[in-house]
């Protein structure tokens, strides 16, 4: 099972992610998250404290590895270096685990709109085309709004690409700008979760502008929002959380065994 789950920021694709990888290991299957979101915060949300998320050092500011894996270096940057390097031993190398749950955090690789390709993104990317394509736990991976850091190749691997949306017209263009993005790439499966819902006139319109690809809804929730004041786990907060999310993880499962 390979899920990417894509939002903007702020719409609580993180809480999403979190919750969902934590219910894949309440089921006692081997799951990894990856944090590949430039805010990094989903090891709050899976339930590592603020000091452990502290100390954990994404892979793109790893630069001696890049440099060893790539082969790169000071003499000769911006000239030759691998563009396949190896990086299986990565996930369970530089992961770390809670509540049944491996992160492994990548980071971003800020270009500076040069479209230049550097040692860490090719790392970058090869992380997550090995996950995708070769990995043999579940996957959860928090990606940023966009799916940038998915290939051809890679995307149409995927089993589930969720757009996680909120009540809003800007939310609405994300998840049609991202679909597609992903259509560009081959996949033509994109469905979203509809985040921090009010009441029925906000079911209404997401259902209005959505349709078919909707799975479900999560409410919007003080218990969640507490959760995140403290720097805690919502599945450790709010049991209605779990129990939507449950039932949209419930829909992602039936759609695939098919």
């Amino acid at each position: 099972m390979k899920i990417a789950v894509s939002g903007k920021g702020g719409v609580g694709k993180t809480t999403f992610s979190a919750v969902l990888a934590r219910l894949y290991a309440e089921e006692g299957k081997s799951v990894l998250a990856v944090d590949a979101d430039p805010d990094a915060n989903l090891g709050l949300a899976l339930g590592f404290t603020p000091d452990e998320v502290a100390e954990i050092v994404p892979i793109s500011e790893m630069k001696q590895l890049a440099a060893e894996r790539t082969g790169s270096s000071a003499d000769n940057f911006g000239k030759f270096f691998k563009i396949n390097p190896r990086v299986d031993d990565i996930p369970d190398k530089y992961s770390k685990k809670v509540n049944g749950v491996k992160l492994l955090t990548l980071g971003t690789v800020d270009t500076g709109g040069s479209g230049c390709v550097c040692p860490e993104h090719v790392i970058l990317k090869r992380i997550i085309s090995h996950l995708v394509l070769h990995s043999d736990d579940v996957v959860i991976m928090d990606m940023e709004a966009g799916i940038e850091h998915l290939a051809r190749g890679t995307a149409d691997s995927v089993d589930a690409f969720i757009v996680v949306i909120e009540p809003g017209a800007r939310s609405i263009q994300t998840y049609k700008k991202v679909k597609q993005l992903a259509m560009d790439l081959g996949v033509t499966e994109v469905k979203v979760v509809a985040n921090k819902v009010r009441d029925e006139q906000d079911e209404k319109f997401i259902m209005d502008n959505i349709g078919e690809d909707l799975l479900g809804f999560v409410h919007y929730n003080q218990e969640v929002i507490d959760a995140d004041r403290q720097g805690k786990s919502p599945f450790d907060f709010s049991d209605k959380a779990i129990e939507e999310i449950k039932a949209i993880k419930q829909k992602i499962d039936n759609k695939l065994a098919k």
